[in-house]
């Protein structure tokens, strides 16, 4: 509705942001619901971890969903954005954990299981809604009815659903994995639990023989006493000096067995020889290695640290006691080659300080490779389309490669992992509901202690959230999802797995599309992080230069896949451009009499409103395509450029004559056209810049509620004013080419000076007298055809369709002005043998678009025209 309040000097985004934020709540604005009468359009945000804080990365990722389902909000869809967030397993378990150790000297297990994570709950209460608020501060305009939680009822009770029928169908299963172990306490532990310190050891450089041959590779350790599990050597298959050797046998030393060299890509061939010991059951990249080359896995380590049988003639011994001995032999068979001291980290039982081992353990799988043809498919045959594409090679070389997945954590705050153990019969129960009775021999059970993997519960959040397993309405209409906007680092944790969990769970794939973008980094191109003390605050940014100027600094500053820089220097520069909106909204509001913003009549227009308005009509179509193809920064930077240049610094002075006439049809169709193309420019702009275009939208008269619920504007065929467009834009040039003329010469602005424009085409010029006078500093424009009755010295300056006198008599410089056309004479032949050596390319010719070859000649015969007008300007003065 009309509102006739003048706007405020200057924007403050302080006392906008928070003010607007809580009026869309009130009113419901963010909410979705399923009609029949809308298409839907989903997101469903990645969620953060409940106990963390807003970093730049969420920044960014929160602010290109928002762009998307603001946009398609306008356009009519239903559009949903569910928000969010992660229990995250280890993250939380940790901090609560170091909560506990600090303020009350206490572990986990002091507390036992049930009341530690009653501390985990109370904690995530706590902290749980700090992270959403953040996100709201950015303005995020997510149905926050909707909020989920990765362990609320919903999704806990979706991802039980999925456990079991991956069980039943034999896609869940028991195996080895290699966890930390604590040969003290008697227990695995997290990698939370590891603490690591700096200590002295010792590389121990020792040869390991090809069988029947004197030939031998030398490998280096910090740990001789594992060399029992040995069952493979690796080299890197790029290594030169392996080629030939990669596949024979070697003898493992002390131990007598076979084992062979191989090559695989995890190993360093500039560290040392390039020959690393493989120990698949005692260390974590070495367990990697075994897996690719169906490796032994031999544990020689007992729970308490002692070597076991493996250990041949060392059984019984303690690991050290065994190094000593083991090295000793080694010394004696002349296989010890050298000792290094070496500083390293080594991983210590946060509770009792011992020296953790890495060894094999039973944990729980996901068969992957049932689950990953369907996943596959769908990206190869484009039902799910990545942006940018050449990330799908990435996931499909992942995916065809993908071994099976640990979901197994040894923590206690997560899905607990629902199988039960008959304490009688030993029979494993795995159960959508609690149990407490074996079902086959009527004994007392005992649940798994481990938890699932955090990422277990995240790849259901497509549908989880929409109400699965359940046949809900909003599952039928919002599901598949539209778009997934996600960075490319969790591609394989996040991304692969929604995809087969959703391929084999719904039947459906999660969503159409995924949008990756890279990561934010310091001006220097650097990783944020703690380490560095290089992060930036975004809710300190927004608190300086406001929400809108933050996010759309990183909507320009982004292109699909690619990393950008942060620097403060362009917020700065987005700032500048809200207060430029702000001004020129401010100076229409000021000047300001019809009483509703509508379509300008087409009768009474202007060549400048048709200029304007033409340029307006291909920036809809130009923006609205770039949202579409996810080019949002290339969007982002043609509203820029719009606004700040065709909009503010030229058309605003262009009108200003007629709007200081105050009455007639000039006047209202001056007021009508700025008035059109502001509001229907700040609709494009909203998803970038949301709290500024609400606030000026609010004082427009508009007779409409809200900018966010306003429709999105539509090319209009009846703005199509190309050859006005055209004269335009070359009157516009004249003006710049006399105030660079003038700029070079150092002529003050004040200092006015009759202009004679000789055209062939006066009816371009004609009319345009006044803009020549109000942005050229004209005091009498001429135009004409010839150069009769111009002064002989006067200073010219050449442009499309003319040549420009200006009479500027002893202020100007004669020989600098022979040099400036001399200058620019070089510039246009350079120019012409450019074009003519293109052209007399047949090669260029033949292959090039036919449009393109044409342009090309026209731009030659340009050149030749403002060539000779330059001729005769440096004749006339020498």
């Amino acid at each position: 509705m009309e509102n006739n309040r003048e706007l405020e000097k200057v924007y403050n985004p302080k006392e906008v942001e928070d003010r607007i934020y809580s009026n869309w709540v009130d009113k419901k604005y963010f909410s979705a619901k399923a009609d029949p009468d809308k298409k839907p359009f989903t997101i469903v945000i990645p969620p953060p971890n409940v106990t963390g804080q807003l970093h730049m990365g969420h920044a960014l990722d929160e602010t290109l969903q928002d762009i998307l389902i603001r946009y398609k909000r306008m356009l009519g869809y239903s559009a949903l954005w569910i928000p969010g967030t992660d229990h995250a397993g280890i993250a939380t378990q940790i901090k609560v954990e170091e909560t506990l150790r600090k303020e009350q000297n206490l572990t986990r297990y002091d507390l036992g299981r049930e009341k530690f994570l009653e501390k985990v709950w109370e904690w995530k209460k706590l902290y749980g809604d700090r992270i959403i608020n953040q996100l709201k501060k950015l303005g995020s305009s997510c149905d926050w009815d909707r909020e989920r939680f990765t362990m609320d009822e919903g999704c806990s009770k979706a991802v039980r659903e999925v456990f079991v029928n991956l069980y039943e169908k034999d896609l869940i299963y028991q195996g080895s994995r290699i966890i930390n172990w604590c040969p003290h306490c008697t227990t695995a532990l997290s990698d939370a639990e590891v603490e690591y310190q700096e200590q002295d050891g010792h590389f121990w450089h020792i040869k390991y023989p090809f069988k029947d041959s004197d030939e031998y590779v030398i490998i280096a350790t910090t740990r001789p006493e594992t060399l029992l599990g040995d069952t493979a050597v690796a080299v890197h298959p790029d290594d030169e000096r392996y080629k030939d050797l990669v596949g024979k046998m070697l003898v493992l030393p002390l131990v007598n067995r076979e084992i062979p060299l191989i090559a695989d890509e995890y190993v360093d061939k500039e560290f040392g020889t390039g020959a690393v010991k493989i120990t698949p059951a005692h260390d974590p990249n070495d367990f990697e290695v075994g897996l690719r080359h169906n490796l032994e896995q031999i544990k020689v380590l007992n729970d308490d640290a002692t070597i076991n049988s493996y250990g041949g003639k060392y059984e019984g011994m303690d690991r050290y006691e065994a190094r000593k001995a083991m090295v000793e032999d080694l010394d004696k068979l002349g296989l010890l080659v050298k000792v290094e001291d070496h500083k390293h980290n080594v991983g210590q039982c946060y509770r009792c300080s011992t020296t953790v081992e890495p060894m094999t353990s039973k944990q729980w799988f996901v068969k992957m490779e049932p689950l990953a043809k369907e996943a596959v498919r769908v990206v190869k045959e484009k039902e799910i389309k990545f942006v940018p594409d050449s990330f799908s090679k990435i996931y499909l070389n992942w995916m065809e490669k993908i071994h099976d997945w640990c979901i197994s954590r040894q923590l206690w705050w997560g899905h607990r992992i629902p199988a039960f153990y008959c304490e009688d019969c030993h029979e494993t129960t795995v159960s959508k509901e609690d149990i407490t009775v074996c079902p086959k021999c009527g004994g007392k059970v005992k649940q798994d202690e481990d938890v699932l993997d955090t990422w277990f519960s995240s790849a259901l959040w497509p549908f989880s959230t929409l109400g699965w397993p359940e046949k809900t309405e909003d599952l039928e209409y919002f599901y598949p999802t539209s778009v997934l906007v996600t960075g490319y680092d969790i591609i394989f944790f996040w991304v692969a797995r929604m995809i087969f969990s959703a391929c084999e769970h719904t039947g459906k794939i999660p969503f159409e599309h995924v949008f990756i973008h890279g990561i934010v980094r310091d001006s220097q191109g650097r990783k944020m992080s703690k380490s560095l003390g290089n992060g930036i605050d975004p809710l300190q940014v927004i608190d300086v230069y406001g929400a809108d100027a933050l996010r759309f600094t990183l909507a320009t500053g982004n292109s699909p896949g690619n990393d950008m820089r942060y620097y403060e220097s362009r917020v700065e520069a987005s700032r500048n451009f809200a207060n430029k909106i702000w001004n020129a909204s401010r100076f229409l509001l000021m000047n300001l009499s019809i009483e509703k913003v509508e379509l300008p009549s087409l009768d009474n227009l202007k060549i400048e409103d048709k200029w304007i308005l033409s340029k307006y009509n291909k920036l809809v179509k130009e923006v609205s395509n770039n949202l579409e193809k996810f080019e949002l920064g290339v969007a982002a930077s043609k509203l820029y450029d719009f606004i700040w240049d065709n909009y503010c610094d030229w058309y605003i002075e262009l009108v200003k004559p007629r709007l200081y006439e105050k009455e007639g049809e000039n006047y209202e169709t001056a007021q009508s056209v700025l008035a059109y193309v502001l509001l229907n420019t700040l609709k494009l702009l909203h998803p970038f810049m949301p709290f500024i275009t609400e606030e000026i939208f609010s004082y427009l008269p508009t007779g409409e509620e809200s900018i966010m619920i306003s429709k999105w504007p539509e090319a209009n065929d009846a703005f199509n004013f190309d050859k006005e467009e055209k004269q335009m834009e070359n009157i516009m040039d004249a003006i710049k080419s006399i105030r660079n003329l003038r700029t070079k010469m150092n002529v003050a602005p004040s200092r006015k000076a009759k202009v004679y424009i000789v055209t062939d085409v006066p009816e371009i010029f004609n009319g345009s007298e006044v803009f020549f006078e109000k942005l050229a500093s004209s005091v009498d424009t001429t135009v004409c055809a010839t150069e009769d009755g111009i002064p002989e010295n006067a200073v010219t300056t050449v442009v499309e369709n003319a040549k420009i006198f200006i009479p500027f008599g002893d202020l100007v410089d004669i020989k600098a002005e022979i040099e400036r056309l001399t200058n620019e004479k070089k510039h246009l032949l350079s120019e012409i043998k450019r074009v003519e050596g293109k052209l007399s390319n047949q090669g260029f010719v033949a292959k090039a678009p036919k449009a393109v070859v044409d342009e090309e000649r026209a731009k030659g015969e340009k050149y030749k025209e403002m060539l000779a007008k330059v001729e005769e300007s440096l004749k006339n003065l020498e």
